[in-house]
């Protein structure tokens, strides 16, 4: 194996999924691979798409770019709450790095085509994303777990806030 600093990107995978904190770490620290945290989060989009069975490519289209909306917005409240809010030592640039990397979970959604594996599947990844979530912004943020914790589930909650409060005030279906 590589030494720490020149993992390639599937082993960075590894590590993140495996919350892994030298991972979290080392992709903090390159700026480099900001390039790579957006092929993971399009890696997931993609799995997640093939998973959902989406109508058709405009389907496809709408969960990648919606999937890329709510990686950047997502860095962009924790960074707020994070950096501005709690004391947290972070750039964007950062967040999105370890943000980006903390969805690799969401890569095993591609299953939820399977029968019977539907809500449970995505509960684990939902569960294992928000713990890969606060590692990464501990890490990132250079602060304490409790604190971490409460910027991934405000910055989570600011999210679907903003995916759902248009829904209803435009009378759409979400």
């Amino acid at each position: 194996m590589r030494p720490v600093g020149q993992r390639s990107l599937t082993e960075r995978m590894k590590g993140a999924a495996l919350l892994d904190i030298e991972a979290y770490e080392e992709v903090e620290a390159d700026t480099s691979a900001t390039a790579q945290a957006a092929i993971v989060v399009g890696i997931v989009a993609l799995a997640t798409a093939i998973g959902s069975a989406p109508a058709g490519p405009s389907g496809f289209l709408v969960g990648l770019i919606e999937t890329y909306v709510r990686w950047l917005l997502w860095s962009g409240l924790t960074y707020l709450i994070g950096d501005k809010l709690l004391g947290g030592t972070a750039t964007w640039g950062e967040l999105l790095r370890t943000l980006g990397f903390a969805h690799v979970p969401r890569a095993l959604l591609v299953l939820a085509v399977l029968p019977g594996l539907g809500w449970v599947l995505e509960l684990a990844v939902a569960v294992w994303v928000l713990a890969a979530a606060i590692v990464a912004l501990r890490q990132a943020l250079d602060f304490s777990t409790t604190r971490a914790v409460v910027t991934a589930v405000l910055g989570w909650l600011g999210i679907e806030l903003l995916d759902h409060i248009p829904h209803g005030m435009f009378g759409l279906v979400g």
